[in-house]
């Protein structure tokens, strides 16, 4: 791991090293789990703003104050909270609050993990009429409804993506999600964990797809916010059809990178504007953010940040194709890429079932997929038989790694919600909208009770 990220940076060999830094043993090799979830007032459904008796930052306060995390501040408001476990917690731009939690070594405690959050959660937002709700798109409310967070980084965002494409606010401000990191040994074994996870992410897609409304009504989509990824930013989001050619690796990746355009640059407390900005030029000093100029290791370690690809690679491997859902299905996503990827037979026999497919077959299954969910296929099988083969990998994988809980059980149990899903071949959007058309009437509101945490 770097030591030093404030060391400036003059030769692209620098961020060459920084991403290979990533690599670890394989006993190192650990879990860290992310989850975002939309804030409500209970009495009228509303999302919560930033300020007030019910807003998001009193949820922030109280959680500091009763269970001891860390406020973060910018210009003296509080945005973010840390913990002695490596844990945050932080605002998505339209107030989305997001549990990015700690490396952990297993499952179980990725469970503890996250079912304690949601406790503190609810501790402190129930006395103040506040709701939580996982979901991949807000159900109910508009673009204009949503209250931005006093982040300086957003704004800059949110007047860039304004001019690369239709729908990157609604990304930003009504979206959740929930993802996991993970570790890869060496340069071989994070290019074919890249591949199988980007060739698989709309496997993940289809079984967590949880975002059938929008405004209230049906959208035509089972992962709407999939498909808003497809309409924010193409210099920055999609397939990575270069991942899967022979010359990948950390060199063509950072390439990669070099060439999405910048945001910003963090300077003394204060975010520069950079946006459109290249790298590339930041690199040779001539950044007109900030002429004469170099970056950090820190300005990269921001700058991949920026990119969001269906997989994106830091000095780990993201998982970024699930919508967010219910405290079961937080603990089933990890589980799912944990089984595949960190148990080289399983690994092995997940590649054998896409590296055959063209990039014009992954890119129609990307495509497909937020649509037509488990129904969706590529090769004449369908994403439903699929799922079924990929979730008897990850059991056999995650069997395998032998992290046993306090009752003696392996990891695979998490499994049985993808199960349930994959089997019946009914995924969340599905079961909503059908109780949507039936017992709630054509209404969205009884989402906000049956399915809150």
């Amino acid at each position: 791991m770097p030591k030093d990220l404030s060391r400036e940076v003059t030769h692209v060999d620098q961020l060459l090293e920084y991403m290979a830094s990533g690599s670890r043993p394989a006993e190192q090799w650990r879990l860290g789990t992310e989850h975002e979830k939309f804030g409500f007032t209970t009495d009228d459904l509303r999302p919560l703003p930033y300020e007030g008796q019910r807003g998001i930052r009193a949820v922030l306060t109280g959680l500091a104050d009763r269970y001891g995390w860390q406020p973060v501040l910018e210009n003296g408001l509080p945005i973010a909270l840390l913990d002695a476990t490596g844990a945050s917690i932080t605002l998505e731009p339209g107030g989305q609050l997001e549990l990015s939690g700690a490396l952990l070594d297993n499952l179980h405690d990725t469970c503890h993990e996250v079912n304690t959050h949601l406790a503190q959660v609810k501790a402190v937002s129930t006395p103040l009429g506040i709701g939580f709700l996982g979901m991949g798109f807000i159900p109910k409310w508009r673009r204009e409804d949503m209250q931005w967070m006093p982040k300086q980084r957003y704004r800059i965002m949110r007047e860039y993506m304004q001019r690369t494409g239709t729908m990157g606010q609604d990304m930003m401000s009504r979206t959740c999600t929930v993802q996991v990191n993970l570790d890869f040994g060496s340069e071989a074994d994070m290019v074919q964990k890249f591949r199988v996870a980007l060739a698989l992410q709309p496997v993940a897609t289809a079984l967590f797809a949880n975002s059938p409304f929008t405004e209230g009504k049906p959208n035509g989509y089972l992962s709407y916010r999939s498909h808003i990824w497809e309409h924010t930013d193409n210099d920055r989001t999609g397939m990575l059809p270069f991942v899967f050619d022979a010359d990948m690796g950390f060199e063509r990746y950072t390439q990669y990178l070099l060439d999405v355009p910048m945001y910003f640059v963090y300077r003394h407390g204060n975010y520069i504007n950079a946006a459109g900005q290249s790298f590339r030029a930041f690199l040779a000093g001539r950044l007109p953010a900030l002429p004469g100029e170099r970056p950090t290791l820190k300005d990269w370690e921001d700058h991949l940040t920026t990119a969001f690809p269906e997989v994106r690679l830091k000095r780990f491997l993201e998982m970024r194709g699930a919508d967010g859902g219910p405290w079961s299905q937080l603990c089933a996503l990890p589980a799912f890429w944990a089984g595949l990827l960190y148990h080289q037979p399983a690994l092995d026999a997940a590649w054998e079932l896409s590296r055959d497919w063209t990039m014009e077959e992954r890119l129609q299954l990307r495509q497909d997929v937020p649509r037509l969910g488990l129904r969706a296929s590529v090769r004449g099988q369908t994403v439903q038989t699929l799922a079924l083969q990929l979730l008897e990998l990850a059991k056999t994988g995650l069997s395998a790694r032998r992290r046993l809980g306090s009752s003696g059980d392996d990891e695979s149990g998490f499994l049985g919600p993808l199960f349930e899903t994959a089997e019946s071949g009914v995924c969340p959007a599905e079961l909503k909208l059908q109780r949507y058309h039936g017992v709630w009437g054509e209404s969205v509101e009884p989402i906000y009770t049956e399915c809150a945490y």
